[in-house]
């Protein structure tokens, strides 16, 4: 189950991009109110930060709120997740079910027995190695 999710988050497929789209959008402000909630807080106690959203360094100057990063970084997996055990791996689970008793297409290309290419079924002769065939 965990690598069909590994597999969802990196292949992109277009529809499954679309449909985290919408529920993304969906889910959006209930993950992000859960991660400042709790994940922000409990990963500030193992910082020892206040509260995780105040880490963050300073270079030459200048704030880099890496809490805030990590925070979207920890939305963004619990979105996919939702997206995923809720309602692509159940889609893709009833579509493997309606198309199983689906028979495979004809085949349109056979194997040229003298030099092992792919030809066309109706070909009498190789394009490859000009075999006859039978």
């Amino acid at each position: 189950m965990l690598k069909g999710f590994r597999e969802f988050i990196l292949r992109g497929n277009v529809l499954d991009l679309a449909v985290a789209v919408i529920m993304g959008g969906a889910f959006g402000a209930v993950v992000t109110a859960l991660v400042k909630a709790f994940f922000t807080p409990l990963i500030g106690m193992i910082a020892g930060k206040k509260t995780f959203a105040d880490l963050k360094f300073t270079v030459a100057g200048t704030d880099f709120p890496v809490g805030d990063f990590i925070n979207a970084i920890i939305s963004f997996v619990l979105i996919a997740a939702a997206v995923y055990f809720f309602v692509v791996l159940p889609i893709n689970t009833l579509m493997a079910r309606v198309h199983r008793g689906d028979k495979p297409p004809d085949p349109t290309t056979k194997q040229c027995p003298e030099c092992v290419s792919e030809i066309p079924i109706a070909a009498k002769r190789c394009k490859f190695c000009t075999a006859q065939l039978a």
